[in-house]
């Protein structure tokens, strides 16, 4: 890949459930060091389109391409650990505490555990790390997943309303986290309806209407 080639190129790419079309002919260029709004009504696709940038979910026709890597094939699964996403889900393990699942995180991405001791710190957690995901409030579950995307500092960030039940001290943590992997050399994708917030950290915006970019 060249230093000029985009981060992110979905070319035509549609997506449907069943009978039902999702996205249509979507086209999207996200460049280095970029952060872009998707903007777009609950259920217009969004949540999709991060999947489908996440390898979590092929389109149903069209090409994407993240990092160089062609998602329609094999190299998805030599890119999906540089790739960082926030869902609506946490994408936790319940049981486990929440220093347990970065200390996870952090055993098989070669980090250092004194490395989630830093992130539980600057997200907040650090008087609530023994306690169980499945006991933690969802903001506190929003703050581990920003604390393990810190860790982790991904080349492409996905964001799926990454404002959701987090106060503004935490909201403030969400910038900061776009800000670090845009200044690498990363990009981010942040789907939201919430333009208010999302439009102080990001650089330009794109809107989905009936499955379709606009």
């Amino acid at each position: 890949m060249s230093p000029a080639s985009p981060l992110i190129e979905l070319s035509g790419v549609s997506a449907r459930a069943g009978a039902t079309t999702i996205l249509r002919d979507v086209d999207l260029v996200v460049n280095a060091g970029e952060a872009v709004a998707l903007y777009g009504s609950n259920g217009a696709g969004k949540t999709t389109v991060l999947r489908i940038l996440a390898t979590l979910l092929p389109p149903s026709a069209g090409t994407v391409s993240v990092l160089g890597a062609d998602l329609g094939s094999l190299e998805r699964f030599e890119v999906r650990r540089r790739i960082g996403l926030i869902g609506h889900t946490p994408a936790l393990y319940p049981e486990l505490s929440i220093r347990a699942n970065l200390q996870y995180v952090a055993s098989v991405g070669g980090f250092d555990f004194e490395e989630v001791e830093n992130v539980l710190a600057t997200v907040g957690l650090a008087g609530a790390a023994g306690r169980p995901v499945e006991a933690a409030s969802h903001g506190m579950q929003r703050r581990c997943e920003i604390a393990r995307e810190l860790m982790r500092l991904p080349e492409v960030l996905l964001l799926d309303e990454p404002h959701s039940a987090l106060d503004e001290s935490a909201v403030e943590l969400v910038a900061h986290l776009v800000e670090l992997v845009t200044e690498r050399a990363g990009c981010a994708v942040v789907a939201s309806h919430d333009r208010h917030q999302v439009d102080k950290l990001t650089d330009r915006h794109v809107m989905l209407t009936g499955g379709s970019l606009s």
